[in-house]
């Protein structure tokens, strides 16, 4: 396959997480109630961030999935869970690392921390979905129904902090962060967006092709009748 855009994208991510994580580790000020430990976030944060966009784009995809019934948007549903899930299990350990000096424990059922486990589980479920359905359309029609199920908790994750009482703390903004953090954090942030992007679209590039020879391939003929030659 050859060298196209997305791995340009990807490599300019690449180098916008090194930037910026080397800044938050070794330039910005630690964080005024974590200290160090919170140099964390420059991780985390994008990571949470680009992980639940990326759910968003599989909930998309399978909506068109569902309406046109294309390869294309089949093929977008497992790339974007795929990476979705990669970053969901990212988000969790980079959660548990943090919360060990913070909260004295590696886990809690603390109601964002579990409904992002149940969201690692509900994706994962999709991706067993389309490994044991060997029908294309029927894989395709199963699995964008379950992804759009599993998006349900997307929203929930969001909100989870402002709906419950909960350890972990509540959304951050500019103006809830010193100025010397909101610039490596940012870079973090459009550095994962990159990265991911990159990493989805390569592997939407891969499943099309698969996905195109089970939709498209013809049927193989049938095996000529000999003729029978009478002398």
């Amino acid at each position: 396959m050859k060298f196209s855009w997305e791995i340009w994208v990807g490599l300019i991510g690449l180098l916008l997480l090194i930037q910026a994580h080397y800044t938050g580790l070794f330039v910005a000020p630690p964080e005024a109630m974590m200290g160090d430990v919170g140099r964390i976030l420059y991780a985390h944060v994008p990571t949470a961030w680009v992980g639940l966009l990326t759910y968003l784009v599989a909930f998309v995809a399978a909506i068109g999935a569902l309406a046109t019934g294309k390869v294309a948007w089949d093929a977008m549903v497992e790339a974007s869970v795929e990476v979705g899930l990669l970053l969901n299990a990212l988000l969790l350990i980079q959660g548990s690392l943090w919360a060990k000096p913070t909260w004295g424990v590696y886990w809690t059922w603390d109601p964002r921390l579990t409904t992002c486990a149940i969201m690692v589980v509900a994706f994962g479920v999709v991706l067993a979905l389309r490994k044991q359905l060997d029908d294309p359309i029927r894989r395709l029609t199963i699995s964008s129904v379950a992804t759009i199920v599993a998006f349900i908790n997307v929203p929930i994750v969001y909100m989870s902090v402002k709906w419950w009482r909960t350890l972990h703390q509540p959304y951050s903004s500019p103006e809830t962060v010193d100025s010397a953090m909101v610039t490596p954090l940012r870079v973090a942030a459009f550095g994962m967006l990159f990265l991911s992007t990159g990493f989805v679209v390569r592997r939407w590039r891969i499943a099309s092709a698969g996905l195109k020879m089970e939709f498209e391939a013809p049927d193989l003929p049938e095996a000529p009748t000999p003729l029978n030659v009478e002398d």
